[in-house]
């Protein structure tokens, strides 16, 4: 299986949004910046979150993403779930779920040994991708040494 940049992108700025902004909003250029991705790239990104429900925005100058829910219940497949059409390692494994249609039949449905593993190592990942959420890759990301960018906003009093 080979992701695309869409979810590795997105799943690297959920990550950003949960590690650097907390409950504030987000700036996408601000993300941009501290992830060396393009804002019109993160700008189709985030739809898909948005959809997805994963992510809310605000408009104006207070404005920007942030998480619909705490780091720790959004998990990676969900985010890889809204950014890929398909979380599959191969297009022709068996019984899929639902949302995961294979693009071709197989010619060799139920008369293929080979399909029970692509549905064991699909499970196994889904279940290692379900098993972490954004909570657990900011506690590595502190473990590591990164550094939190605190959004510094300047706010303004008359």
């Amino acid at each position: 299986m080979r992701l695309s940049t869409k979810s590795r992108y997105g799943l690297r700025a959920m990550f950003d949004i949960a590690y650097n902004c907390g409950a504030a909003p987000a700036q996408i250029q601000d993300i941009s910046r501290r992830q060396q991705i393009s804002p019109r790239y993160l700008e189709q990104i985030f739809q898909n979150l948005k959809k997805a429900g994963l992510l809310k925005s605000k408009r104006g100058p207070q404005g920007g993403y942030a998480l619909s829910r705490p780091p720790e219940e959004i998990t990676v497949l969900e985010i890889l779930n809204a950014t890929e059409q398909d979380v599959l390692l191969v297009d022709c494994h068996g019984a899929t779920p639902k949302k995961q249609r294979r693009k071709t039949e197989c010619p060799f449905e139920g008369q293929c040994v080979t399909q029970t593993v692509w549905e064991e190592a699909n499970t196994l990942l889904n279940t290692l991708f379900n098993g972490l959420n954004l909570q657990t890759l900011c506690q590595r990301a502190h473990d590591m040494g990164m550094k939190s960018e605190i959004d510094h906003r300047v706010m303004y009093y008359i």
